[in-house]
């Protein structure tokens, strides 16, 4: 059974950091992409960024870049989310999903993904 579960959620000042964790179970993690999502209260679920299975290269949203990093550890099972320079905006609920698909066109687009965590609140005070 895919598991994957979110950490690292917590209230923060604007211009802070904070990184959240996700940690897989119950598949080949180095088979699939890593893909992290937000949903603020309100709006729609949102692509953030993305690390690919095969070569580790990252996808971000125009809205995040330069402020966000995502990273993966095999060894552990987890992706990271090294967050930046913390916006109010920011504020949400992230996810992280799993895909075993390709075409990195799609690693933005919540539909690529069939595995999801329950997610973790990112609160960033101004």
């Amino acid at each position: 059974e895919v598991q994957l579960v979110e950490s690292g959620g917590a209230l923060v000042q604007a211009g802070g950091s904070l990184t959240l964790s996700c940690a897989a179970t119950g598949f080949t993690f180095d088979e699939y992409v890593i893909g992290w999502f937000r949903q603020a209260p309100g709006k729609e679920r949102e692509g953030v960024s993305a690390i690919d299975s095969s070569d580790g290269r990252t996808y971000y949203a125009d809205s995040v870049k330069g402020r966000f990093t995502t990273s993966r550890d095999n060894a552990k099972n987890t992706v990271y989310l090294q967050m930046d320079r913390l916006k109010p905006e920011d504020t949400a609920v992230y996810y992280c999903a799993a895909s075993y698909g390709s075409g990195s066109v799609f690693y933005l687009n919540r539909d690529f993904y069939t595995d999801w965590g329950q997610g973790t609140l990112v609160t960033v005070s101004s």
